[in-house]
């Protein structure tokens, strides 16, 4: 099986963004792969591409930067409140634009994109290009997508921002003014479209950490939703965009499906609780793992390993022979209450044990000290080679999320029935009830009086009853992934989700969130100081 672990063999190929670096005001920009001897052959257009996928494994990128990003989306938040200028500052909403965690994922989102321009130009140069190679047709394809994630990454985080498809030639490439979010999601599906058309769909022998048709189509499918969904402007307002144009991106996720359908590879993993111990082993499961992030460094160092399993997951100490683990993430344990006792996600998501030295697992009673539970240092085979570093990958997209997502579409152009059964499939999954068709026992699953603190959505008629279901399964389902707060976002009550949960001195992000600005983070000072086309305005709010 070919998988990209052992990336770090070609880091040295391309370095970051000079636009988002210390290195702004060169004359010559440092981040360029020699053309010349890099694409000249299959094998080393391959290399290159390669480049590009490192950026998203980087120890302050995807391997932990992103992970306080995705929290305080009401299921679960950073251990610790006081202030310090990374994680638990973002994570509080107490962020500022020095915050440098912000500025490094800012860099990386742009150094992608940066190399995969570089790559696509010079790709579509190429001679064995143009005679139609097919590697080579996969190769664009994989960039496009590549490109498409980092830009879908800066909407989310940042809204407007500077975008374009070109590389920077000179320093003076980069100062350029933001540009509307819709126009980038346009680039975005256009890149994605391309993506699908010459990627190759997913086989038994396919390793999730290269991208295939099914990836294409599954981040086409979160991008149509998005781009659907409410989103904060730089007046300040959420707004969403006109019902037309609502309805084509829910039509547009329905036809994505549709082809997942006809192709009928992809589906669940049998069990909920081995596809997570999977990830924690390094087993590929390409029929349910549409995309993860892949992190391998043969000695533990940071180039290229995450800390997924141990900064994310319960506690270990570090005299355990599975290595230590910090649980710097706790959950809102109000969710453990909301699950049926049979849905096996409880307590594979919900994690109240840590591990002593002995290997024990040792029961917390302290409900505020529970963590996520999808990523174990017990369920990591092999012996630590760091005691904070890890060769877990970070799933970016599973099937579970397109059924969802499928489902969704389908509620919003008025075929409610034909989304309770998507949504079944994953119940099944579960051990738990079906919704049944009629909805009879819509209010056993979703209305029950512990639930009543969420009662943000409408649901007076079958849509609206649908909308709801899909709030908490989406919720069971696909936690602590880096879905949930954006899923909250496009639907416009990430605020009423925050205000919702009790006051504590453990959890003060729903004291400190502000309707109006922290639905996005701050453009980095040093960016706003050194692009003079942003005229000095930062996001609403900072």
């Amino acid at each position: 099986m070919k998988t990209i672990s052992k990336i770090s063999i070609i880091t040295m190929l391309v370095i970051s963004m000079v636009a988002c670096s210390d290195d702004f005001l060169q004359e010559k920009p440092s981040s360029y792969y020699d053309a010349n001897n890099y694409f000249t052959s299959v094998e080393k257009a391959e290399m290159a591409l390669l480049g590009i996928y490192d950026v998203l494994a980087k120890i302050d990128h995807y391997g932990q930067y992103e992970m306080p990003v995705q929290t305080s989306d009401g299921q679960y938040s950073i251990r610790g409140t006081a202030t310090d200028n990374t994680r638990r500052d973002i994570s509080h909403y107490m962020v500022t634009p020095s915050n440098v965690w912000v500025e490094a994922i800012w860099k990386w989102k742009y150094t992608g994109i940066d190399r995969a321009n570089y790559f696509l130009e010079n790709l579509r140069q190429m001679e064995l290009y143009k005679e139609g190679r097919e590697e080579l047709k996969r190769y664009e394809g994989e960039a496009c997508f590549l490109r498409a994630l980092l830009a879908f990454d800066l909407v989310r985080y940042w809204g407007d921002v500077p975008f374009k498809t070109t590389y920077s030639q000179s320093a003076t490439d980069g100062i350029i003014p933001r540009t509307d979010r819709m126009a980038i999601y346009d680039q975005i599906i256009t890149d994605l479209n391309l993506a699908k058309q010459q990627l190759p769909w997913a086989q038994s022998s396919s390793s999730s950490e290269r991208i295939t048709q099914g990836a294409a189509r599954a981040l086409l499918m979160r991008v149509y939703l998005h781009k659907a969904g409410y989103s904060l402007k730089m007046d300040g307002t959420l707004t969403k965009p006109d019902e037309s144009v609502r309805q084509n991106c829910f039509s547009s996720v329905i036809e994505e499906f549709n082809q997942f359908q006809t192709n009928g590879f992809h589906g669940l993993n049998a069990s909920y609780e081995q596809l997570w111990k999977n990830y924690c082993e390094k087993v590929i499961d390409p029929q349910e793992s549409l995309f993860e992030i892949s992190f391998f460094s043969p000695d533990g160092s940071n180039e290229d390993s995450g800390n997924w399993g141990t900064y994310i997951g319960p506690e270990t100490d570090a005299n355990s022979s599975y290595g230590r683990a910090n649980a710097f993430f706790v959950v809102n344990s109000e969710w453990y209450d909301y699950y049926l006792p049979a849905d096996v996600r409880r307590d594979v998501n919900i994690c109240r044990y840590k591990v002593d030295k002995n290997d024990n697992r040792v029961n917390i009673t302290n409900k505020t000290q529970w963590t996520p539970g999808k990523w174990r240092r017990e369920w990591i085979k092999t012996a630590p080679k760091n005691p904070n570093n890890t060769d877990v990958n970070y799933v970016y997209l599973r099937y579970a999320d397109v059924l969802l997502m499928a489902a969704e579409a389908l509620n919003e152009t008025g075929r409610s029935s034909e989304a309770v059964p998507l949504i079944n499939q994953v119940r099944v999954r579960a051990g738990v009830p079906e919704l049944e068709a009629s909805l009879g026992n819509y209010e056993t699953l979703y209305k029950t009086a512990r639930m009543a603190p969420h009662n943000f959505i409408d649901d007076s008629d079958q849509a609206g009853k649908i909308r709801r279901a899909l709030y908490w399964e989406r919720g069971f389902e696909l936690c602590y992934e880096g879905v949930r707060k954006y899923d909250l976002l496009r639907w416009g009550i990430l605020d009423q989700v925050l205000k919702s949960i009790p006051k504590s001195t453990n959890y003060i992000a729903n004291e400190k969130f502000m309707t109006g600005k922290h639905e996005l983070l701050p453009v980095p000072l040093r960016e706003i100081e050194l692009n003079n086309a942003f005229g000095g305005q930062n996001n609403p709010g900072y």
